[in-house]
């Protein structure tokens, strides 16, 4: 069910619902936009929404203009501190914000970013970025195929290690968050593998270099399976992983999706359910079951290449049953939905 939509400033590329407790209606959305000539430049953008959806609000509150962006991702909620956007840029920059006067309590809800800390990391591109259990690091991706390891203090960005991961670009980087010493990378040199960052440089724990047939774009950590790891690809498979012997991962379970999965995000509340964005075939909500996965349902109401996607983490409660909430973008034509899923095993 279509709750509200909106077009945003650039090409739309990443959607990340806030955690925190007391910020959860708050939605962040990210562009990244090629403006080319004989100097081209990559111009980016945050865009912050009030979401409710039960009222069918969209409501623009703050937008920040940045360089071109590639990802965002909100801090975990096991951190101390309040809520941290990190932002990984085409100008080889990681930057961290803190939402400011943006909580639940205050009347109007608004609030704005205010930058903590920035530093750049890389003459590379960053492409992607991960947060770990605690909010004390982030693992970074970068366009040369590097991963680099950066901690997160009140003084500041501080690059602990970086290391060659990967032939070609890392698309995505994760955190183990059952074992948050071990690293997950994904490359467009079609591999998968996994680093012990207790190791200065990192040791090498597997490389799967034989299932995904292209690129490796998205990897997510089951959070309620310590032995389960999602993977998503270019050639249009979500393929489910066993983790139980770390050092030959198998592959025992797969589902085609029709489009490159570029992200897969996991269920806040219903174990075993991910939204998966497919690029040239619009987004899926997979059920991860003992079986082999099953597409519950598709959503196509974007006419371009589906790159963001998130669940909200409050529950919604119309007619008496607990709806989710979902907010999904699509890049050129800088489209931003928010929508119910019909489907009753989005209920909680």
């Amino acid at each position: 069910m279509d709750v509200a939509h909106c077009y945003l400033e650039g090409n739309a590329d990443a959607v990340e619902f806030c955690p925190h407790d007391g910020y959860q209606h708050v939605l962040a959305a990210s562009t990244y936009t090629l403006q080319e000539g004989e100097q081209p430049t990559r111009a980016g953008s945050i865009s912050l929404f009030d979401v409710n959806a039960e009222k069918g609000n969209l409501e623009l509150f703050h937008r920040v203009d940045t360089a071109g962006i590639f990802d965002i991702k909100w801090s975990t909620i096991g951190s101390n501190a309040g809520p941290l956007l990190a932002q990984a840029d085409a100008d080889g920059y990681l930057r961290i914000y803190s939402l400011e006067g943006s909580s639940n309590e205050e009347k109007p809800r608004g609030g704005f970013l205010s930058e903590v800390s920035g530093e750049r990391i890389s003459s590379s591109m960053c492409l992607f970025l991960d947060w770990n259990p605690l909010a004390t690091s982030i693992s970074v991706g970068l366009s040369d195929g590097s991963v680099s390891i950066v901690n997160i203090a009140e003084s500041g960005i501080e690059k602990l290690q970086e290391w060659k991961a990967h032939d070609f670009e890392l698309w995505t980087t994760c955190f183990d968050i059952h074992q948050p010493q071990l690293v997950y990378t994904g490359s467009d040199d079609c591999k998968f593998s996994c680093w012990d960052i207790r190791d200065s440089p990192s040791e090498r724990v597997f490389q799967n270099s034989k299932v995904h047939k292209m690129g490796v774009c998205c990897i997510a950590k089951s959070p309620t399976d310590p032995n389960t790891i999602l993977t998503g690809s270019y050639d249009e498979y979500l393929r489910v992983w066993d983790l139980r012997s770390i050092s030959r991962p198998v592959n025992e379970a797969s589902v085609c999706l029709g489009g490159g999965v570029w992200r897969i995000k996991h269920h806040p509340f219903v174990s075993g359910l991910v939204l998966a964005a497919c690029m040239h075939n619009g987004f899926a909500i997979v059920k991860i079951g003992e079986k082999k996965p099953e597409v519950v349902e598709a959503y196509s109401q974007h006419d371009s290449l589906a790159y963001g996607a998130d669940w909200q983490r409050v529950k919604i409660l119309p007619e008496g049953k607990s709806k989710s909430t979902v907010a999904t973008c699509s890049f050129y034509d800088r489209l931003l939905r928010l929508w119910m899923p019909k489907s009753d095993i989005c209920c909680i």
